[in-house]
């Protein structure tokens, strides 16, 4: 693989307009040597993004709010030591309500709560919740607040997913607290999301992606068994937590997309809320494309929460299908999950979307796992949510109105914001 810098990639000729000047991205090539079967393919993503693979857990795919949510309430629930939860969105509502009640009863128990939350994605929570939380004994740290002399770092956000009780349980994926994600995806109010719960020694990676920002917000470390405690295999899947940060210079996230699509042979599933790829991932798609490939990617449809960021990804449609790339939108509702498996072995679950702004400027955190039988209901799930998709044709893309296309071309010019 090479690593260079490039200011100019082929398929995207427009400059964004950066809301922050920033070094330009790290730039990703690499050549299919070997499948995701193969030893080689592990020892890589290791050695690249840093983050070893982990034998002894147990895996449990979560769809949807109405299994998401009480999972994660049963685990807090039953928590004797600490909590540790870390979301982008956690908004006022029915669901934000039962989130900080079951919180604040174990905090009263004498647990150790604490909470990350982002400064722009929770920022509409109500100040009555937020007292609530605190004095109730919650420690509770806004990331990246606004302030005069944080404006450098304001568009660094923390897009993180997580919960961990007791340093054993841990979840991960796409969901916000909130009551949009409520539900089984049954009603255009009620959006389509996946989450990952993990029992095992991986665990520990999922704690200290907490602690990196507890500490960054803080300045407190988290130490002990408290936090840290010894545990025990429950299982058979191997795991990888893979954090990414731009404040550590190369972006895991885009090494995790690009290392997996190049080594795939067969098949790539992608179901993701936000598609804006940049050129390093369409030439690794159009790759695996080359090399025989299935590649199917699920996006938003009409329901989406920002129209925006659907006509930057639209920008890219007639490129990717020309190159072979099917493309489906989710109609029943939102599609907000972020998930890919790949050749019915490898699966990653987490919070990054499929976009500049994951890969450049978030912090992101996903949990990966190799193992057919996950894959094989990752795929499974999928295959439901093409029944449910509506699959764009370069035939119907071309019938797409003028207002349509002059929607894209602008979206397509703060691509690298969003």
């Amino acid at each position: 693989m090479l690593f260079r810098r490039n200011s100019k990639p082929r398929y995207l000729h427009r400059k964004a307009l950066p809301i922050v000047r920033r070094r330009l991205p790290m730039r990703y090539h690499m050549k299919h040597q070997f499948g995701i079967a193969d030893v080689a393919f592990l020892q890589t993503m290791h050695a690249l993004t840093g983050a070893p693979l982990s034998t002894g857990n147990c895996v449990e795919i979560l769809k949807n709010g109405v299994r998401i949510f009480p999972s994660m309430l049963a685990a807090i629930r039953t928590a004797r030591r600490t909590i540790n939860l870390e979301f982008y969105i956690y908004w006022d509502g029915e669901v934000g309500r039962m989130f900080a009640e079951a919180l604040a009863e174990r905090a009263r128990a004498g647990v150790q709560v604490k909470v990350i939350l982002d400064a722009v994605g929770s920022a509409p929570m109500s100040a009555q919740l937020i007292d609530f939380l605190r004095g109730n004994g919650i420690d509770l740290e806004w990331y990246h607040p606004l302030r005069w002399y944080t404006l450098s770092r304001f568009n660094h956000r923390t897009h993180r997913k997580l919960l961990i009780v007791d340093g054993r349980v841990g979840f991960s994926g796409g969901v916000g607290i909130a009551d949009e994600w409520e539900g089984d995806a049954d009603a255009s109010n009620h959006w389509r999301d996946t989450m990952i719960r993990v029992e095992g020694p991986v665990v520990t990676q999922m704690q200290f992606a907490f602690m990196d920002n507890w500490v960054k917000s803080r300045g407190e470390l988290l130490t002990g068994l408290d936090y840290f405690p010894e545990v025990p295999d429950c299982g058979d899947h191997l795991t990888q937590v893979i954090k990414s940060s731009p404040s550590e210079g190369s972006s895991t996230i885009k090494l995790l997309y690009i290392i997996s699509i190049v080594s795939a042979t067969k098949s790539i599933s992608i179901s993701n809320a936000y598609f804006v790829p940049d050129p390093d991932t369409i030439r690794a798609l159009e790759g695996a494309v080359r090399r025989g490939v299935d590649v199917r990617v699920i996006v938003p449809g009409e329901q989406t929460d920002v129209p925006f960021v659907r006509q930057a990804s639209r920008l890219h449609y007639e490129l990717l299908l020309r190159r072979g790339i099917r493309i489906f939108e989710y109609q029943p509702s939102m599609m907000h999950a972020k998930t890919m498996v790949v050749d019915g072995l490898w699966t990653t679950i987490g919070s990054s979307n499929f976009d500049d702004r994951s890969f450049r400027l978030n912090d992101e955190v996903n949990v990966n796992v190799h193992d057919p039988r996950i894959a094989a209901q990752m795929e499974a799930m999928f295959a439901e949510d093409l029944a449910r998709s509506r699959e764009i044709t370069l035939p119907r893309w071309f019938k797409r109105t003028a207002l349509d296309r002059v929607k894209e071309r602008i979206a397509g010019i703060f691509g690298r914001q969003l």
